[in-house]
């Protein structure tokens, strides 16, 4: 399943990609930020919490979501 959805669709457990980005991550937080919002992601793939990242969108951003994490 792929669709391109609004920043403010995405939830914890969704697999996105990102603007400008090749590799699909996982969703691990969703919270707001000052004109935007914050997501904690990590390489789909799996990983270590150190790979864990935020990334500040805003609400109307256009991403591809891949899926979800069954185990989320």
């Amino acid at each position: 399943m792929e669709d391109v959805v609004l920043a403010g669709d995405v939830d914890v457990g969704d697999v996105i990609t990102l603007p400008d980005a090749d590799e699909p991550v996982l969703v691990s937080r969703v919270r707001l930020g000052k004109g935007g919002l914050i997501f904690t992601v990590a390489p789909a793939g799996g990983g270590s919490a150190e790979q864990e990242r935020p990334v500040k969108l805003t609400a109307q951003i256009r991403l591809h979501r891949r899926g979800r994490d069954l185990e989320s």
